[in-house]
């Protein structure tokens, strides 16, 4: 019975290690959109202008109620509600290619991107 026991309580464990290991493999970015006419993508406090195709954590921080961020490329459409203000988190996928990020009230003047290579 101990055996058994250990055994189960050994596999739950690596189970448990295996799930940690893959939630904390997406790299952390930070999007944030207001309260001015600012909109930004950073990495580690920098702006992003290129990254590597794999898993990534956005942080979106919208601080105003007339901005939205909206992000979109290689198959990726994410968005913000225009009237939304606070944070929001998406685990996204990004492949090869051009990405951009806009506020689309103010497209013209609030706009960035990236690529993934």
């Amino acid at each position: 019975m101990t055996r058994i026991r250990f055994a189960v309580v050994g596999a739950a464990a690596v189970l448990a290690l295996a799930a940690a290991g893959t939630a904390s493999a997406a790299t952390a970015l930070v999007a944030t959109v207001g309260p001015g006419f600012t909109i930004s993508l950073t990495k580690a406090g920098r702006k992003v202008t290129t990254l590597k195709p794999g898993a990534y954590r956005i942080t979106v921080r919208d601080k105003s109620d007339f901005h939205n961020f909206h992000l979109k490329g290689a198959g990726l459409n994410k968005l913000t509600g225009v009237s939304f203000v606070g944070s929001k988190t998406w685990t996204v996928t990004l492949k090869r290619g051009k990405y951009t990020y806009v506020c689309d009230p103010h497209l013209t003047v609030m706009k960035g991107s990236f690529t993934v290579k």
